[in-house]
């Protein structure tokens, strides 16, 4: 019989022996960001766009979303971005390659994606289908595991944003 292991974890020194998930958890977060990081960067590069960073691919992906004009705060707002000059830095590399377009609405800019902007996010969608959707099909069974999960995800992010406010009044 095998022994058990223990929390696989990266940083030791972390690891609370009333919490030691959270420091396992924490690992295989960092683990997943980056794979879907590298992922979300490659797909792009495949669908003809190799000059995307990781937010640049984020950002397209949400203005483009319900094709609906949107504000930096809000695109800021729903990638849980707080520093304003990196969305805003991605709009502008995404406006000068003919993806996203920005008009005054009042005192705000509104941006949307162009018609090169929608061809793109859909060329991106064929690619994800193709190559991480199909590949995918094993966890069907899990589908509704993967939801729960994504909706554990989100909770947690509120943890740690409330840390994160805490912390910064330390």
């Amino acid at each position: 019989m095998a022994a058990k292991i223990g929390p696989i974890v990266s940083s030791d020194h972390l690891v609370n022996e009333d919490a030691a998930e959270l420091s396992e958890f924490e690992f295989g977060l960092t683990l997943a960001n980056n794979a879907f990081q590298r992922w979300i960067v490659r797909c792009a590069a495949a669908a003809g766009y190799p000059d995307l960073g990781a937010v640049d691919v984020l950002v397209l992906r949400t203005v483009n979303h319900r094709a609906r004009a949107k504000k930096l705060a809000d695109i800021c707002l729903v990638l849980n971005i707080e520093d304003t000059h990196v969305v805003n830095y991605a709009l502008k590399k995404l406006t000068k390659l003919g993806l996203v377009t920005s008009k005054k609405a009042g005192k705000e800019n509104m941006f949307s994606t162009t018609k090169k902007g929608r061809e793109a996010c859909q060329k991106y969608r064929e690619i994800r289908d193709e190559c991480l959707v199909k590949s995918l099909g094993v966890f069907n069974d899990e589908g509704e595991q993967i939801g729960e999960l994504a909706g554990l995800l989100r909770a947690l992010s509120g943890q740690y944003d409330q840390a994160a406010r805490v912390a910064t009044s330390l």
